[in-house]
């Protein structure tokens, strides 16, 4: 039943009113290796769904109360997403029919062999293995595309693509909204275990006390709110990939027990009596300095050495200012087509604005402020005048310190135009005004501004329709 990409096992939900159905049912699938959930109470089902994630969901169509067919359109309703087998002992073309124009991906008849049934969920789990990959076909065109150009992600880049072939644990460091998890999502796509399983936990957004349930799962009762049992992360990313970022905010107490999972490969569930074996690659990140919080006492050593295998530092977006014209054209062309915009540009005077400011929010920040200033243009171009309205007031613009790319007559060329184009900024444009303010002579300023490509008569009018 197996197949390249399915996986290993299913997480079921049978639905029956028949105690006898529901035992045998389970007991087969368990036998051919799948998790198992049953409901004899069509209203509590509907709850499980919401709540957990199954991979398939079996129902009885005549049941009291609601019948099969009333709960497949509550399914619908509600949102689950989990494929629907059918199955009734007074079937006919009707209900069938009726079924199928409700969702459902399969209408069997009672009683059903064994076969039979682990064909259809095999069939169904086809289905969720072709939504996924149609899913991160589309992440790849367009939301989780890493889009660059200088010299400093293509560092990153070919990192990457060495390590995704290998079984390597990745360390993934950098500032916030660098883009840790889309390298994550890359390394996975260009792996052989792109088509298993992609999985995230933010361990610093989980509380504590609920982060060992979320990464190993828990079994119904196991604590107060356990109303059934639910498959932990670890579970999920089965013969995939498992992506936890903020590791360095992990609590200690779960350090020591993720640490016993990359060494044994196994987990256990909160109120579980049994081992359960996991193949799952594990990438790890983090905007902290670990080696810090290992002489803090905050991070284990033990647990530092499993995941530090293989470091992939990215740079924050003030030493990659080269990239910045190619992501403002990407967001700026993702954010028109979701949003069924007019195409707009922007223009080199904006950009050179957009590539003077040291963006502490990195690359996340950058696309927020591409999407304020499409709302904010009046024609189909960002101009400078735009710009300098969206950019924080405060100035956050580059340090010298922050030109850390490029030979050193690119990075004083590029220091010294962010200092003109902020200079002639606070002047309204003056260029008389910039020049002394810099010790310059006017003459002087026109030229080096000419050296550096900034236009200042497209400034001026820039200034000028702002003040009208």
């Amino acid at each position: 039943m197996k197949e390249s990409g399915l996986p290993t096992k299913a997480n079921l939900l049978i639905i029956d009113d028949d105690a006898n159905t529901l035992a045998s049912l389970a007991r087969a699938f368990r036998l051919a290796g799948h998790e198992a959930t049953v409901s004899d109470n069509p209203e509590r089902a509907v709850e499980l769904a919401k709540a957990r994630n199954f991979d398939v969901i079996l129902s009885d169509v005549v049941m009291p109360g609601k019948d099969g067919l009333a709960l497949l359109e509550e399914f619908k309703t509600q949102g689950v997403s989990a494929p629907v087998v059918m199955m009734s002992g007074q079937a006919d073309i009707q209900m069938a029919v009726k079924a199928t124009r409700l969702g459902a991906l399969d209408f069997l008849e009672k009683p059903v062999s064994t076969e039979k049934l682990l064909l259809s969920v095999e069939n169904a789990l086809k289905l969720r293995r072709l939504e996924r990959e149609n899913k991160q076909l589309k992440q790849r065109l367009g939301k989780h595309e890493i889009v660059w150009q200088g010299a400093a992600m293509q560092r990153v880049m070919a990192q990457v693509e060495r390590v995704a072939a290998s079984e390597t644990r990745v360390c993934i460091l950098g500032e916030t909204g660098t883009g840790k998890e889309l390298v994550a999502r890359t390394i996975h796509e260009r792996s052989a275990r792109a088509n298993g399983p992609f999985v995230t936990l933010n361990c610093a957004a989980i509380p504590a006390e609920l982060i060992e349930s979320e990464l190993f799962g828990h079994e119904k009762g196991s604590f107060t709110g356990a109303a059934g049992r639910y498959i932990g992360k670890f579970e999920q990313a089965d013969h995939g990939m498992i992506f936890l970022d903020e590791i360095g905010d992990m609590p200690l107490t779960m350090q020591a027990k993720l640490l016993r999972v990359l060494e044994e490969g196994e987990i256990e569930r909160i109120g579980g009596d049994r081992a359960i074996a996991v193949d799952v690659r594990v990438l790890v990140a983090t905007h902290r300095d670990l080696e810090a919080r290992v002489r803090e006492d905050k991070f284990r050593q033990d647990l530092f050495h499993r995941i530090y295998v293989f470091p992939l530092a990215l740079p924050p977006l003030r030493e990659r200012r080269e990239d910045i014209p190619a992501l403002v054209e990407h967001f700026a062309t993702q954010l028109c087509t979701q949003n069924g915009w007019k195409p707009v540009v922007f223009n080199n005077e904006a950009i050179e604005a957009l590539q003077g400011y040291a963006w502490p929010g990195n690359v996340r920040e950058l696309r927020n402020m591409v999407e304020r200033l499409l709302l904010l243009a009046t024609t189909d171009e960002v101009d400078l005048t735009t710009v300098q309205l969206a950019l924080p007031k405060s100035g956050a613009h580059v340090s010298p310190f922050a030109f850390a790319s490029g030979t050193l007559a690119e990075r004083v060329d590029a220091f010294e135009r962010v200092v003109i184009l902020d200079e002639l900024k606070r002047s309204h444009s003056n260029v008389t005004l910039a020049a002394k303010s810099l010790g310059l002579e006017r003459s002087h300023l026109y030229k080096k501004a000419e050296q550096l490509g900034i236009d200042l008569k497209v400034l001026r009018r820039g200034q000028e329709s702002a003040l009208e």
